[in-house]
């Protein structure tokens, strides 16, 4: 099996740390939030291989010496940082936390959204709902309140899922430029990120934005502020609510939109896409699945994320394993004629027909 999940990898002295790992995870994860945030870790990089005392840091981060001692401590036992006589020195562990952007996002994302949520988690698995959202107020989803969120929150979901969509647009362009597409759906397209992207490389294609009515509104206005009124236009729809779409696409685009739904949801879905499309039509999803990531980093991130989408977006969806949608989509009568992975950071490409 992929990434070594079909046998036993440590012994059991390296299993028990493991252990302890888990069982301070999130006290450990608050001390790295606060060393990222008051600036210890920059004043530690800044300080390069020869690194910096615990005096000299102290004049340059507003906490007590206890407090500081006792960060560093944490971020020795962590391996963040490590020590050559009295002078702590930022390690590749700390360095991927200050200076990666995947990392970043990340970080703030379980800050910002999933945190507090994730105490809900166990009654999120029991009932088959969102029970996290309720840190954030009342609904049924997450994605009608996304605009109402706290600034900060607000910025991280975003940021976070952009980062991820972003770095696969100008990947996946090439393979959606050979289908010389002349009008696209863009099913779930949000605040407009690819269709905006679609129309300025795509200069001869129209783009309808297919999503919740919340999310339409703030397409347009970004759509405007692009300048592309003439060529992006919206229709606000529930897809789980209607069987029928307009048929005026030859291709249908979901970038990471099919992962927010349970599997029957999806079979739904693509069901409406099946009889609403013209039979020359084809379905592009792009999305995420942990088994087909490079590295083993890429599927633990996926396997976690996907706890959000239980405990916070909906109650009942994840990111699947490759296997799940080639399923979802035999069932309803597409079949699979290009199926390319390694496109940005992790995604697949589908392209679909009708059987």
């Amino acid at each position: 099996m992929k990434y070594g999940f079909n046998k036993e990898i440590y012994t059991a002295l390296e299993a028990i740390t493991e252990a302890q790992k888990i069982a301070f995870a999130p006290i450990l994860f608050q001390a790295i939030m606060c060393m990222k945030n008051k600036g210890i870790l920059s004043s530690i990089d800044q300080s390069g291989k020869i690194g910096i005392n615990l005096e000299d840091l102290t004049k340059k981060v507003s906490l007590s010496p206890y407090a500081l001692e006792l960060l560093l401590d944490v971020a020795l036992s962590m391996r963040v940082i490590y020590q050559q006589d009295s002078n702590y020195i930022l390690g590749k562990i700390g360095h991927f936390l200050l200076h990666d952007k995947m990392t970043e996002v990340n970080l703030n994302f379980s800050q910002d959204i999933c945190y507090q949520s994730m105490f809900f988690l166990q009654e999120a698995l029991e009932k088959g709902e969102p029970s996290g959202l309720k840190v954030f107020g009342d609904g049924k989803t997450i994605y009608p309140m996304l605009q109402s969120l706290p600034e900060q929150a607000k910025k991280s979901w975003f940021d976070f899922d952009h980062f991820y969509s972003d770095h696969a647009f100008p990947a996946v362009l090439p393979h959606i430029m050979k289908l010389n597409p002349k009008h696209v759906y863009d099913i779930g397209g949000n605040t407009g990120k690819w269709a905006i992207f679609s129309a300025k490389h795509l200069p001869e294609t129209q783009v309808t934005i297919l999503d919740l009515p919340e999310q339409i509104s703030v397409a347009k206005e970004n759509i405007k502020k692009s300048g592309f009124e003439d060529r992006i236009d919206g229709i606000g729809v529930n897809v789980l609510e209607t069987d029928i779409f307009p048929n005026q696409a030859d291709i249908w685009w979901m970038s990471q939109f099919l992962d927010c739904f349970s599997s029957d949801q999806i079979v739904h879905i693509l069901k409406t896409i099946h009889r609403s499309m013209n039979d020359d039509a084809s379905v592009c999803i792009m999305d995420l699945f942990w088994d087909r990531q490079n590295f083993e980093a890429g599927a633990l991130s996926l396997n976690a994320s996907s706890l959000y989408f239980t405990c916070l977006a909906n109650g009942n969806s994840r990111f699947y394993h490759s296997k799940v949608f080639y399923q979802c989509l035999n069932e309803v009568g597409f079949h699979v004629e290009e199926d390319i992975d390694g496109i940005g950071f992790g995604h697949t490409l589908l392209i679909c027909k009708k059987r």
